[in-house]
């Protein structure tokens, strides 16, 4: 019987506001975010990401999931790594809202970001 690979575990600390701004992902109903990374991985893989944020010293565990891939030598010099997509639930409504609370106005700027 096979036994599916652990999850990698990824401490992801974001410091800024522009940051993550760049890295979060409002298009995946539960929220999401990009992390950058050179490790191979599959769409679907299981991810367990500690989240930190600008200004707050909480680290927030997300069981996410693989969603998307942006490979080496993306086009338009994108990062490679990661889109990951939080978990169902209430943990996740929570940290979407604290994420776009601290965002607030930036969440409608058309600034590029590592996403989509």
């Amino acid at each position: 019987m096979l036994s599916s690979p652990r999850p990698s575990v990824i401490q992801l600390a974001i410091k800024e506001k522009p940051a993550l701004y760049a890295a979060y992902i409002p298009l995946f109903a539960e929220g999401g975010i990009f992390i950058p990374s050179t490790r191979d991985y599959k769409l679907g893989d299981d991810v367990y990401v500690l989240l930190s944020l600008p200004d707050d010293p909480e680290r927030y565990p997300v069981a996410g999931k693989v969603a998307w891939i942006t490979p080496a030598r993306a086009a338009n010099n994108r990062t490679q790594g990661i889109g990951i997509r939080f978990p169902e639930g209430p943990k996740s409504q929570a940290l979407r809202q604290k994420i776009e609370a601290i965002l607030g106005s930036l969440l409608a700027s058309d600034r590029q970001t590592q996403t989509v």
